[in-house]
């Protein structure tokens, strides 16, 4: 079996405590360099989509976690539009996406169901999860969005990274809706960073056709998802943990895993909240997958880390290779060793 990683923000700006799996896996590795860019662009160039080694080009993410959800995009464009909370800092908006907060299912429908007046006629909004929502546009109008998720803009001037002016109006009004909400009241009374905007971002239709070379695909992403599905592949979550994963995995082929659960918490910042992460995916993953690759369970383990534009490739004998003896993390940066 060739397993294939795929773990955005991986490799952290300073040391964290060792994660030694992990470590011995990088470091018995062979690395290759490509195009750097976010978790949304790596997937639309591995299945196939042409124009997206640039990370100013709008992914259609709108369409893909629409699709992955279950809805059909048809022909029509789509966004998402994600929950988030604008906290004003002097001169400057600061955004805090929803990955440092959570937003109920309850508080997820009775937001949006406030804001489809303002929509009706030109867009459909979506909740497709209580932190992912949709945004359809059912009538001919302006598509252009940002061109990065919000969770990469945590604690950023979001200034220079707004939508097009044309779509200022309409959020001046969406967010003066959110604003006087019985459920933002009542989030602020608990001290809880309420919704005061939505950020719209992968504006586009669904692609045509999606393939790639995995017989399964595995992840939470719903961008993930949708380009699973359109390609015709197997897809599900990635389970509790390796042991879980492997378990119900066949003995060969190819398959893809998503792991992006430090995408978050390295955006915040808190330094604390990653290294407890990072040793959380080194014991359900990387520990167990090191274990799988010396028993041959897995033939080969490619880990791709799209933001440091790198991947790092172990066959099992590889492991042989002692003298290439495990560093910190912080060394696998950008420039590389």
């Amino acid at each position: 079996m060739h397993l294939e990683l795929v773990v955005p923000a991986l490799i952290p700006a300073q040391d964290l405590p060792p994660a030694p799996a992990l470590e011995m896996l990088l470091a018995r590795s062979r690395r290759t360099n490509g195009p750097e860019g976010g978790l949304e662009n790596w997937l639309c160039r591995a299945f196939g989509l042409h124009g997206f080694d640039a990370e100013d080009l709008s992914i259609p993410a709108g369409a893909l976690t629409a699709y992955a959800h279950g809805l059909d995009p048809g022909t029509d464009p789509w966004l998402r539009a994600d929950p988030v909370h604008l906290r004003a800092d002097r001169d400057r908006l600061l955004l805090m996406p929803n990955q440092a907060f959570s937003v109920t299912a309850a508080e997820a429908e009775s937001l949006a169901a406030a804001l489809t007046p303002w929509l009706a006629g030109k867009f459909a909004l979506h909740a497709v999860r209580p932190d992912q929502w949709c945004l359809r546009i059912e009538a001919d109008g302006q598509s252009e969005a940002s061109a990065k998720p919000p969770v990469d803009l945590a604690g950023e001037n979001i200034d220079p990274h707004l939508p097009p002016k044309q779509w200022h109006p309409l959020l001046t009004e969406l967010q003066m809706a959110l604003y006087e909400h019985p459920a933002n009241t009542a989030r602020e009374q608990r001290g809880d960073p309420v919704v005061n905007s939505v950020w719209l971002w992968g504006a586009g239709k669904l692609p045509a056709a999606a393939s790639g070379p995995w017989q399964s695909v595995s992840a939470d992403d719903p961008v993930a998802i949708g380009l699973a599905r359109l390609a015709g592949m197997r897809h599900r979550t990635p389970g509790a943990g390796a042991a879980d994963w492997l378990g119900r995995a066949p003995e060969d082929g190819r398959h893809l895993l998503v792991l992006d659960g430090l995408r978050g918490v390295r955006a915040l910042g808190d330094f604390e909240a990653l290294a407890r992460r990072l040793q959380d995916l080194e014991s359900q993953w990387f520990a167990p997958l090191l274990a799988a690759l010396k028993s041959g369970r897995i033939g080969m383990l490619t880990i791709h880390v799209p933001d440091a534009a790198a991947s790092f490739e172990t066959a099992r004998g590889d492991l042989r290779r002692f003298w290439r003896r495990p560093r910190p993390l912080a060394n696998y940066g950008k420039s590389g060793i």
